[in-house]
Parts: C-alpha cells; sequence; structure tokens
C-alpha cells in the first residue's frame, strides 16, 4: 500500500469546511468522489485539519492510501474533473505512513478585512466598515504570541485535552493600495474557531469595544469573554502548513490566491 500527499487550493464559499457532514458538500467529499471516480475504488482522503464553512485555502494537505502507483497524470485528470473552486497543486509519493493532520509541524492562517464595501472582495475578505485603530489592533495582536493557553479563544474546549498553543508569530499588515488589514498568525496547532475568535477580539480593540487590558485578561484567562462572537468566516484563509523536511514533499505554495496578495504593498504595523 502507497501513500500519497495532495497539496490542494480551494474556495470555501461554497463548501461547509473540509470535513466531511451529512447533506451538505464539503470539500473533502468532493476529493473523495473524484478521486473514488477516478481510481475506480472507494477512496478515503485524511485532511491536515478543519475548515470551517466558507472559509479558504490557498494551501491544504490531505493524504490517501493506494495499493499501487499510477501510470497516468493524476493530478490533470483530477483538476478536469473537479469544480473551478477546487486546484490541485501537487502530488506526492511519501515514504512510510506520515498523517497528513498528525505530521505537520505548523499552520499559518490569515485573515482579510476592507472597510469600504467592494463586490470583488466579498467573497474572500470580511467587510468592516469601520474606523480602526490600527496602532492598537498591532499592539493587541503581538500579545496574542505571547501566551500558550487559549481556553478563552475556543468554541469546545471541553473536547480537547489540551488547549496549550504555540504560537510562533502573530503580525498585523495594512496596503493603504488596497484597503484591506490582514492578520497573520502561525502555531503548530490551532483549536476549534481559535483563529476567528482572536480577530474578533483584535476588531473590538480597535473600534474601542474592548480595552487593551480587558483583553489581555482574556488572554491571560482571568476573566471569560462576555460573549462569544467569532469574525466572520469569509476573510479566513490557511496560507501554509509547514511539514519536516525529511517529509520531501514536492510543493507548489503559495497558493494563486496568495500570489496575488502578497504582490501588493504590504507594510506591518508595529
Amino acid at each position: 500500500m502507497h501513500r500519497f500527499f495532495v497539496e490542494i487550493a480551494y474556495k470555501g464559499t461554497a463548501y461547509h469546511g473540509w470535513q466531511r457532514q451529512p447533506n451538505v458538500i464539503s470539500v473533502q467529499q468532493t476529493m473523495e468522489e473524484a478521486l473514488s471516480k477516478v481510481l475506480h475504488q472507494n477512496t478515503v482522503c485524511i485532511g491536515c485539519g478543519r475548515t470551517d464553512t466558507m472559509v479558504h485555502a490557498s494551501q491544504y494537505f490531505f493524504h490517501f492510501d493506494f495499493d499501487t502507483t499510477f501510470d497516468f497524470d493524476l493530478k490533470h485528470r483530477l483538476n478536469k474533473m473537479l469544480p473551478n473552486d477546487i486546484s490541485i497543486l501537487s502530488i506526492s509519493q511519501v515514504v512510510g505512513k506520515p498523517h497528513a493532520q498528525h505530521s505537520a509541524i505548523a499552520r499559518t492562517y490569515n485573515y482579510f478585512i476592507h472597510t469600504t464595501n467592494d463586490p470583488y472582495l466579498a467573497e474572500i475578505s470580511s467587510l468592516y466598515p469601520y474606523k480602526f485603530d490600527i496602532t492598537l489592533m498591532a499592539k493587541a495582536t503581538v500579545r496574542v504570541a505571547k501566551h500558550s493557553d487559549f481556553i478563552n479563544f475556543c468554541r469546545c474546549p471541553s473536547k480537547n485535552n489540551s488547549t496549550q498553543c504555540n504560537i510562533s508569530s502573530a503580525r498585523l499588515y495594512t496596503n493603504e493600495q488596497l484597503g484591506i488589514i490582514q492578520f497573520e498568525i502561525t502555531s503548530n496547532r490551532f483549536l476549534q474557531g481559535m483563529v476567528r475568535l482572536i480577530v474578533q477580539r483584535v476588531i473590538d480593540v480597535g473600534t474601542g469595544e474592548l480595552s487593551m487590558d480587558e483583553f489581555e485578561q482574556i488572554l491571560t484567562n482571568k476573566v471569560k469573554p462576555k460573549k462569544v462572537i467569532a469574525a466572520y468566516p469569509q476573510g479566513l484563509h490557511l496560507t501554509r502548513v509547514d511539514y519536516p523536511n525529511s517529509l520531501d514533499l514536492n510543493c507548489c505554495s503559495p497558493g494563486p490566491f496568495m500570489e496575488i496578495f502578497k504582490s501588493s504593498n504590504w507594510k506591518p504595523v508595529g
């Protein structure tokens, strides 16, 4: 039995996240149906993690097992079969049994905010028509990386053995040309809903609804938040998944969406 890692990008607008669920369309179901048809056998895809409904990924990995190798271009066949909002970037045969989720050592998410109604951004960025204090938002963002227990930024903390996460980076960027704010965070793991819950709190700091001291108290778990509200899903993008070099994946990252955004003039705040 051979194991293959598949790198994909997808626009999540039409999907109820990665994970297969009854009575709704997911990215996992769409991929499994396409692979099963091409390979002429039932194929299960194990993803590198969950993404919520309407959340996107410019880099996402899953693995599947197959009893032999291919004498045809699997990437080409899948891309012809899949809908236009899912793209196969690369397929790598790996040695042994590495796991798409458990073998990952870091993940990076980017969240995009625009403040003026723009129909071209509506599905890939979140509209918050406010006047933000960008400096305060940047200070709040930097504080995130100084903490490790995110029990107050998890939808269902009781479902986790631990709410500890090792945040290696959290930064805020602006792009005056595009009129967009970008929040970026990298960690060894993320809890359910964690990024969107953090982003909403950073937004609350930027609008003055939450003071910096109140934000710090939530981060240090000294007080529970009065309300648990997550930022809109469409602004969130999984943009990078890191694996040990020994896995030797033939990656094509970053995905096409991030190529467009990274080519613009982003300036770090603070």
